[in-house]
């Protein structure tokens, strides 16, 4: 079997042709999937120019009046050139969002290289998920304002940046010159970019003229078509923007002389051809009360060691899982500001929650109360009955992904693909065993792949018989399902954060090529529980080398079953692909194993995170989210302390 075969785009990129109307065809949405290395490569000239981002962060500087140790935001900061130029200036306290993953995923790679301490995560800018009252300086370079379909959209932006801020906080806004990009567009612009690559570009105004609306297309020379694009922008004046600004109690508002752009090559400036750069400071906040930082107390819930667990080997905690035990919290205590205890007695588990419930809870006890993993909802279910914070998913989550027949169906309903499957009941009197070989048994029910071995794997018949007859008896009154086995390349998906604020990590491709021959290629029973298995020595894992498009049908794959099952704060997701490469849904895995070797660090480790840093992503999200009902319930304390 190919491992490392690869799903690529078939063929020439559909176009539309000549269009009448660009408008007409523009996304709403354009700018959650533009922002690629394609984007890079049809505006290096200027957004990957030093000279540009010198000058830049030179104006910012001197504008803002920035010191070395001020928070600094760079929002939209798409692969962090001006974050990276501050940072190499002995700036060391910055933060850099954006939407695009790609860009994201870029920023990372070169703050690493560069080894600058700068941390860049995805997020929506319309919902800034930084600390209320936590940056001195937020900023927006490049012409990232005004890409939202409605107005309101660019005010929540603004809105977001003020809550932001601490107290007289300072903001600039790189953005296009509205009035003259209204009078002095090209209409019409073509160039090569390089060598192979070159791009024609059509632009017109909305019909209400408040937006300049763009197309791209791109063309290879060889391969003809690689894309067909349309974007658009808010245009605003001076006086438009300024007056935006000040309504919103946005105070000192300045526009100053316009930035500089330079292409080496001569290339269309397009929306960077003529700049407004504008200053201005947040409102003065009014602090009612003070009171001195404490340290957050956290509380990890844990499986009992003490019980039986009957997913483990010999149905023990053995060493493996005491070394991953104690692994998990020597990390967890080497985060700064927080100190946790750890709970694992479940007899007492109820008694004490009751009796001394903590602040918050990280829920790790993915084992189930009593170790039984059909009770791992009745954890969160208990905490929500008390009131209790929690990290990951709710009873009602955990409930729906346990029951894999139900997964595959919702799947189905959003359009994305599943395995062929047989449900078979043990109480039916009659079953049509399906005649599709070879076929992968599996239990309807369960985790940690208990019930998938070797065997499972069947190729015949007789062989699907008796291992139905085999997990009857050992998971009696369990509906089994009947699935084709998919022998193509096998991806995982890892997610932590909530919705519009995900940092998605880098596929991870299992690895089988080192498997025996005569062994099926799968992650069963053996893989996960028994070390002397060729299943535990002989599979590896790696960084999925995947074009663009299949990265693109994953993640996306991902993130509506994220949302729709109601995961929360990190999420595992596995997929197969079969014989034809077409790729397929098989498990969505909320609250996924969280050991220091389990896939989610190791997609992590493939992002350049720590196993440190994978648990404060976690305890990041889950904290905000609670963290945001407080703030409103304390705005609304002190707005009543104000009147």
């Amino acid at each position: 079997m190919q491992i490392k075969q690869k799903q690529r785009i078939a063929g020439m990129q559909r176009t539309l042709g000549p269009v009448s109307d660009l408008e007409r065809h523009l996304p709403s949405e354009w700018w959650k999937s533009l922002f690629n290395s394609l984007y890079l490569k049809t505006d290096g000239d200027v957004v990957e120019n030093v000279t540009n981002t010198t000058r830049d962060v030179d104006a910012l500087i001197h504008a803002l009046q920035l010191n070395p140790g001020d928070h600094i935001l760079d929002l939209c900061c798409g692969q962090g050139r001006h974050a990276l130029e501050l940072a190499s200036r002995g700036y060391t306290q910055i933060t850099g969002i954006d939407r695009s993953r790609y860009l994201i995923r870029l920023a990372r790679k070169r703050a690493s290289n560069l080894k600058l301490p700068v941390a860049f995560s995805e997020g929506d800018a319309r919902k800034i998920r930084l600390g209320k009252n936590s940056q001195d300086a937020i900023y927006l370079m490049g012409n990232s304002f005004g890409y939202f379909e409605r107005e309101e959209d660019d005010i929540a932006v603004l809105e977001s940046i003020k809550r932001t801020l601490k107290s007289r906080g300072k903001l600039a806004l790189d953005i296009t010159n509205g009035a003259w990009m209204r009078a002095s567009f090209e209409p019409r612009s073509w160039e090569w970019i390089d060598q192979n690559h070159f791009v024609c570009r059509e632009r017109s105004l909305s019909d209400d003229r408040v937006r300049i609306i763009s197309r791209e297309v791109v063309v290879h020379a060889e391969k003809g078509v690689i894309a067909d694009q349309f974007y658009a922008e808010r245009l605003y004046d001076a006086e438009q923007i300024a007056a935006l600004l000040e309504k919103l109690e946005f105070t000192d508002v300045q526009v100053h002389s316009g930035l500089e752009t330079d292409s080496p090559h001569g290339h269309d400036l397009g929306m960077m051809a003529n700049r407004l750069f504008v200053t201005a400071r947040g409102e003065e906040k009014k602090v009612l009360s003070h009171t001195a930082k404490t340290r957050r107390g956290i509380t990890v819930l844990l499986g009992d060691p003490r019980l039986t667990d009957t997913v483990k080997k010999n149905g023990v905690f053995n060493d493996e899982d005491l070394d991953t035990i104690h692994r998990l919290k020597s990390t967890l205590n080497q985060i700064e500001g927080i100190d946790f205890d750890f709970f694992d007695h479940h007899e007492s588990l109820i008694n004490q929650l009751k009796a001394n419930p903590p602040r918050m809870v990280l829920n790790l006890c993915d084992e189930g109360y009593q170790n039984d993993a059909f009770k791992e909802l009745h954890v969160p279910a208990y905490l929500d009955m008390l009131g209790i914070p929690y990290s990951g998913a709710e009873p009602a989550c955990l409930a729906l992904c346990y029951n894999k027949s139900v997964i595959r169906a919702l799947a189905q309903s959003l359009d994305i693909p599943v395995p062929d499957e047989t449900y078979y009941d043990p109480s039916d009197q009659a079953v049509s065993l399906p005649s599709i070989f070879p076929a992968l048994l599996k239990p309807n029910y369960g985790d940690s792949s208990i019930g998938i071995t070797r065997d499972a794997v069947v190729r015949d018949a007789e062989a699907l018989i008796s291992y139905l007859d085999h997990l009857h008896e050992t998971l009696p009154d369990t509906p089994i399902l009947i699935q084709e086995f998919l022998e193509g390349n096998e991806y995982s998906v890892g997610i932590i954060g909530a919705q519009g604020n995900y940092t998605v990590l880098p596929v991870l491709e299992v690895d089988y090529s080192k498997l025996p021959a005569d062994l099926p290629a799968i992650l069963g029973y053996e893989s996960k529980w028994l070390p002397d298995s060729p299943y535990w020595n002989d599979i590896s894992y790696v960084e999925a080398d995947i074009d663009d498009d299949c990265r693109r049908k994953l993640i996306d794959a991902s993130v509506k079953m994220f949302e729709r099952t109601g995961c929360r704060d990190y999420a595992r997701f596995d997929f197969r692909a079969s014989k034809d490469g077409q790729i397929k849904l098989l498990e969505v895995n909320p609250n996924p194993g969280w050991c220091w070797d389990g896939k989610l660090n190791l997609m992590a480790g493939f992002g350049g995170y720590s196993y440190k840093d994978l648990l404060q992503l976690i305890l990041k999200s889950a904290l905000e989210r609670y963290e945001s009902i407080q703030n409103h319930a304390v705005d609304q304390n002190e707005m009543g302390a104000a009147m």
